[in-house]
């Protein structure tokens, strides 16, 4: 019999489900493979030495012994527990977001090289930033972009003129931007100001470095979090659990 084809790589955690009395299933998004789902055997008892390591949200360094379906994790070493998310519920919503965002939107062992660095340097900030809500933000943008699914936002999606400084509308079905004009056409289409327009192509634009610099007021963040959350979950098909989580928090002033 061949001996397994073992591979070492970084990874994040993103998710993870019992299998078995002992097990766990684990979804890694790796940097040399992209994502895939693993079996960390005995990782449930409390003498596991994988268990610690593969926290959610964790980026760690890890030996997969490759198979058909899933892959045996055989090793795993810390790099970064990511402490600033696991004691802060807030920060927690705002990663779970992020993960189960880029969990809809790819699939299994996709070649999507960007990515990787995107999402480890994300969990980095909201563990870190003084603005962690903004690194969910610009990382949903970056990550639409980086897909295909970018928004538009600079031409009306209807009748392609350019957008005018006033309050025109987003249709997440459309596919972006409406004028003021087509707006009322669109069933789908949601407000959308003049500032929060703004931001969202600034994000699309710039470096976090210019992005961490700005200030937005609480309902401007939560006018362009809502915009990029209907249109996220109609590119995924699906509602986001964490997006809702999120909004719970903010409604209880946890934010």
């Amino acid at each position: 019999m061949a001996a397994p084809h073992l591979v070492r790589t970084e990874a994040v955690v993103l998710r993870r489900h019992d299998l078995g009395e002992a097990d766990r299933i684990i979804t890694l998004y790796t940097q040399s493979a992209g994502k895939l789902r693993a079996v960390a055997k005995g990782v449930r008892r409390p003498t596991s030495r994988l268990g610690g390591h593969l926290e959610l949200f964790t980026r760690c360094q890890v030996m997969l012994a490759r198979g058909r379906n899933l892959d045996l994790i055989t090793q795993v070493e810390t790099v970064d527990p990511h402490l600033g998310i696991r004691e802060d519920l807030w920060r927690a919503g705002l990663a779970y977001y992020a993960a189960e965002t880029l969990d809809r939107l790819t699939e299994d062992r996709g070649d999507t090289p960007p990515i990787y660095g995107l999402l480890a340097q994300t969990l980095d900030r909201i563990a870190t930033s003084r603005r962690p809500n903004h690194a969910l933000l610009y990382f949903l943008l970056q990550l639409l972009g980086i897909l295909g699914y970018r928004p538009e936002l600079q031409l009306c999606v209807h009748c392609r003129r350019q957008l005018e400084p006033v309050e025109n509308g987003f249709s997440p079905p459309a596919g972006g931007a409406l004028c003021a004009d087509c707006r009322p056409l669109d069933p789908a289409a949601r407000r959308l100001s003049v500032n929060a327009l703004k931001v969202m192509r600034f994000y699309q634009a710039s470096d976090w470095d210019a992005v961490e610099r700005l200030r937005l007021v609480p309902s401007l963040a939560d006018e362009i979090e809502e915009a990029l959350r209907g249109y996220v979950q109609h590119v995924a098909e699906s509602k986001l659990k964490s997006a809702g989580f999120v909004a719970t928090l903010r409604g209880e002033g946890l934010a």
